[in-house]
């Protein structure tokens, strides 16, 4: 079984933000496997997907975005899903809007739910997609942007990336990682 988990936080005043990207991602991959999200299990929210080329689990942490980690962490465990097998979908700054940047490694650059995550599974070393939400406008504190919703000049690019991301978790069903990111970085 493979792990998809997109960063997010629960509740609905941060459903559609830019911080909430990885959320959008699993509700998009929930819909084209045909399943809902109704599991609940270490502060997290829950769907298994059967599929031709094997099981997914989509997951949400609930821990909001800075302790996603203590969500994952047990799921892996519990589940007995090796960190190789995980992918976590996030929002990224330092991308230009919608572009995606997938990597099999490296540090939290900032962001704190990368950083719950690396503490909690002990490693750097996790598949990733970033999803580029631009840097805040000069004088908007970088907390009221990402919690801020899209633009609606950013829906379409935003739209699009979701599709990309989506499509490259269905992807790494079958295909290696590495091949992965030679086929969506930059999408």
């Amino acid at each position: 079984m493979k792990m998809i988990i997109g960063l997010g936080n629960p509740g609905k005043k941060y459903e559609k933000t830019r911080h909430n990207i990885g959320f959008l991602v699993i509700d998009e991959l929930a819909k084209q496997y045909g399943v809902e999200l109704n599991q609940t299990k270490f502060h997290a929210l829950y769907a298994i997907a059967h599929t031709p080329k094997g099981k997914v689990l989509l997951v949400k942490p609930y821990t909001y975005m800075n302790l996603s980690g203590e969500a994952v962490a047990p799921l892996m465990k519990y589940f007995d899903i090796p960190v190789d097998d995980i992918v976590v979908i996030y929002d990224d700054l330092d991308l230009g809007t919608g572009k995606l940047r997938l990597r099999q490694r490296g540090s939290a650059g900032g962001h704190n739910g990368i950083k719950s995550l690396i503490q909690h599974l002990g490693t750097q070393n996790f598949n990733r997609i970033r999803i580029g939400i631009s840097r805040p406008p000069a004088g908007m504190k970088v907390a009221d942007y990402v919690l801020a919703n899209f633009r609606e000049e950013e829906q379409p690019d935003m739209a699009r990336a979701i599709d990309n991301s989506a499509e490259a978790c269905k992807t790494w069903m079958d295909k290696p990682f590495l091949e992965v990111m030679n086929d969506y970085n930059g999408a």
